[in-house]
Order: C-alpha cells, then sequence, then structure tokens
C-alpha cells in the first residue's frame, strides 16, 4: 500500500509539475519584466505634452441659450485645437463662444489634434476610424468611435481621439503593447487580459499548491523509507 502510494504520488507530482510549469515560467518572465520598467513610460507619459497652452477663454456664451430643446444634465469646458467647446451630456460639442453645434471630429482635425499633443514633428503614416474593438484590442474599454493615429516612428506609436468629443485618450506603443501580452499571461485571463479574478488563475494557483503538497508528499515518504532501511 505505501509503496502505491508512493507511485501515485510521484506520478501527480510529475504531471502536476509539467502541467503547471510552464505557467509559472511566465509568472516569473512577466514578474520581472513588471518589475524592472518605469509604469509611467509603459502609459507613454514620456511621448505626449504635459501641458497644453491656450487661448483664455472668454466671452463664453451661457449654456442655457445653446439649444431650445436641450436638456443639459452634464457640462463640461473643454479645449479642441485649442478652440473652447462645450461638452454637453457626454454626447455632443459645442463652440463655447459661438453657440454651434460641432458634429465631430473629422480625420484632418484627428491628425491635428495628435499632433498637439504627441511630443516631436513625427510623421503620420495612416489613420483608422474605430467604431468597435475586441477584448484583445489596444483601445479595449475607451470611448468609441475613435481615430486611430499612427505615426512613423520606430516604437510605431499610436494616438487615440474621441471621434465625438476630441480628447485625447490614449497612447500607444512597442513597450506598451509587450506589457500588454505578459501582463496576459500574467493574470491568465486570454479572453480579455484583464480580470485578475478569473478561473483559469484560481484553478493553477491550487494546482500549484497541490504540486508543492506532493513534493512535500514524496520528501516525507522517501524520508522514512531511508529511515527505516538503516
Amino acid at each position: 500500500m505505501r509503496k502505491n502510494n508512493q507511485f501515485y504520488a510521484r506520478r501527480i507530482h510529475r504531471f502536476l509539475g509539467v502541467f503547471i510549469g510552464i505557467q509559472f515560467l511566465f509568472w516569473t518572465i512577466s514578474g520581472l519584466y513588471f518589475s524592472w520598467t518605469d509604469i509611467d513610460e509603459i502609459h507613454g507619459d514620456h511621448f505626449h505634452q504635459d501641458h497644453m497652452m491656450h487661448m483664455p477663454a472668454t466671452h463664453l456664451v451661457n449654456p442655457a441659450s445653446l439649444d431650445s430643446t436641450l436638456e443639459i444634465a452634464s457640462l463640461e469646458l473643454r479645449f479642441v485645437k485649442h478652440q473652447p467647446y462645450y461638452w454637453v451630456n457626454s454626447e455632443k460639442l459645442y463652440h463655447a463662444q459661438t453657440g454651434l453645434a460641432k458634429g465631430g471630429i473629422s480625420e484632418v482635425e484627428a491628425k491635428e489634434i495628435a499632433k498637439i499633443y504627441i511630443k516631436g514633428d513625427f510623421e503620420i503614416k495612416s489613420v483608422e476610424y474605430l467604431t468597435e474593438t475586441g477584448s484583445h484590442h489596444e483601445y479595449r474599454g475607451r470611448p468609441l468611435p475613435a481615430w486611430a493615429v499612427n505615426f512613423d516612428h520606430p516604437e510605431n506609436l499610436t494616438a487615440y481621439i474621441d471621434a465625438k468629443s476630441g480628447n485625447f485618450e490614449r497612447v500607444r506603443h512597442r513597450n506598451w503593447r509587450w506589457f500588454d501580452t505578459l501582463w496576459m499571461f500574467h493574470t491568465m485571463d486570454y479572453a480579455g487580459r484583464d480580470n485578475f479574478n478569473n478561473l483559469l488563475l484560481r484553478a493553477f494557483s491550487l494546482f500549484g499548491l497541490f504540486t508543492i503538497g506532493s513534493g512535500f508528499t514524496l520528501f516525507f515518504m522517501t524520508l522514512k523509507k531511508s529511515k527505516k532501511a538503516k
């Protein structure tokens, strides 16, 4: 019986060791990468301007006069291409000095906004209009529709501009994409990347405990066997 127990313990230990060994390697590699990187650089803070210099917002119209049929639930003053706009109800822009409604951000305007926010005089190589993004897209979870402005840069810079509000949302680059891929392996959320409480991660954590437990079992079995042999 003891021999059978030891045999099965070895089989379980070897099986679990091979099964979770690759994932433990991913955890180690990703953990090392995270600990040796600057999170501000990963976010791309060094690629975009820290402070925007806008003209003073003077002679603004009364928001109540924008549209007689408009019921204002939320109002925000923001700048689009250095011009003041009212962002009303999180869905529409009105020029804050003329009161005229703006239909949205054009491709030309998206390029201009991206160039204002991104440091350096880089050429724009392509622009993409996004109406939907998948769970693995680098712009996932952000406002849509949006413009993806791709720069001719060694790190493949992409600036994302909200096509409704004109807001500069995010900048993505090569190191961020490496970080995002390693983050997926670290969290084991292969469906959406950002769920740290998924069942697969919990299962592998338990398998890790079982592997350690089977290793201790083998150790004590071998220890008892060696004592009896003496």
